[in-house]
């Protein structure tokens, strides 16, 4: 019996351009906030797929919305101030 095996190569040649640049992660970790305020607010809305809200979980999804939107407003404002001085410079 013959045996079976792929004869080409990778589909995903190994590149090392797979690895991301320091403006990436830069950019990864400034989004950060935003992220994880985006998952609290999903698993409070997870947590009532199985159950009826109650004021309580009213009340964390309202804390989670707001974080997030906080969370976006920093994001948008240290994007536009890091713009207006790569402007100036």
């Amino acid at each position: 019996m013959e045996s079976i095996a792929a004869l080409q190569n990778r589909v995903t040649p190994w590149s090392d351009g797979l690895v991301p640049s320091d403006a990436e992660l830069n950019a990864i970790e400034a989004e950060m906030p935003v992220v994880l305020a985006e998952v609290e607010l999903l698993d409070a809305l997870i947590v009532l797929l199985d159950r009826p809200a109650s004021e309580f979980d009213a009340r964390r999804i309202r804390r989670a919305h707001n974080r997030v939107l906080a969370a976006r407003r920093d994001l948008a404002n240290r994007t536009a101030d890091s713009s207006k001085s790569g402007d100036a410079a």
